[in-house]
């Protein structure tokens, strides 16, 4: 089974995508199922999981509603407010779904870098864990430390680093990056999406970009802890679907059987129990 563990749609009409403005112009308009299923069909990709791209729980309700009426969605990541009292209460409702598997909070875009060990916020992460649901995690850099401290505080709790933590791939950065991503792949059991790279490179992006950092997330989480996914549309600004499915296809020809079809898929189905919620 291959799965695309990381994809968006999304309807502007909504109007909670706060971060999507005309100034991402080829992205500016909505994106439905109808807009990706040609895309997967023509990949071999059986299903996928469906990620927030709003800070709001209607959203997730939104997702939610997409994912019983396609069944290409075998799962949905959404949001809930985790600074809310009622935010164990609210998770608690929302797992009564069979295809809720995870929740994200848009830590990139928050400025406090230490958020996320804020003390109010350990029943949200206690809810997941009794939940069972994956915490995926949207950090930069400069969160790794403390996305280390906090899987230290909830060890129990399960975890995906998206987009590789967004190296800044288009700068040359990798030292400090890669430090931090070691600590995390011997320290700790997180996983992480082999994802989101193709938008960190910059416009003019080549493959011999990516590989080092593609190749530092292999070697050191390993081909069991890695999960391929696209990051549809957003991708979109820097490369087509088809593209960066070729180019992990030419990533991972050095890779046994069992390790592609674990990374392109069998991955996703353990980390989010996508077979029991589909």
């Amino acid at each position: 089974m291959k799965i695309d563990a990381h994809q968006h749609f999304w309807s502007l009409a909504r109007g909670d995508y706060g971060w999507l403005t005309p100034d991402f112009a080829k992205i500016y308009r909505d994106f439905e199922p109808s807009d990706l299923i040609p895309l997967l069909e023509a990949q071999g990709i059986d299903g996928t999981v469906l990620v927030q791209a709003a800070p709001t729980v209607a959203e997730t309700q939104y997702m939610l509603a997409l994912a019983e009426s396609h069944d290409i969605v075998k799962g949905v990541v959404g949001w809930v407010d985790f600074e809310s009292p009622d935010a164990g209460d609210t998770i608690d409702d929302l797992a009564q779904h069979p295809k809720l598997v995870g929740l994200r909070p848009m830590i990139q875009d928050i400025d406090d870098p230490d958020w996320m060990l804020r003390p109010d916020l350990g029943p949200a992460f206690e809810a997941m864990i009794a939940n069972d649901l994956v915490f995926d995690a949207l950090t930069l850099p400069r969160h790794l430390a403390n996305l280390r401290k906090l899987i230290n505080r909830h060890p129990n709790l399960r975890v995906v680093i998206d987009h590789g933590s967004k190296p800044e791939i288009h700068i040359g950065e990798f030292a400090k990056w890669s430090a931090s991503m070691a600590v995390l792949a011997s320290e700790t059991n997180a996983s992480v999406k082999l994802s989101g790279l193709v938008t960190e490179a910059g416009a003019s992006w080549t493959a011999q970009d990516l590989q080092p950092y593609m190749q530092f997330l292999l070697d050191h989480f390993g081909p069991s802890r890695v999960i391929w996914g696209s990051d549809w549309p957003v991708c979109t600004l820097a490369s087509s679907y088809a593209r960066w499915c070729e180019v992990t296809d030419e990533f991972l020809v050095g890779f046994d059987q069992s390790e592609r079809a674990a990374v392109l898929g069998l991955n996703a189905v353990q980390l989010y129990k996508l077979e029991s919620s589909s």
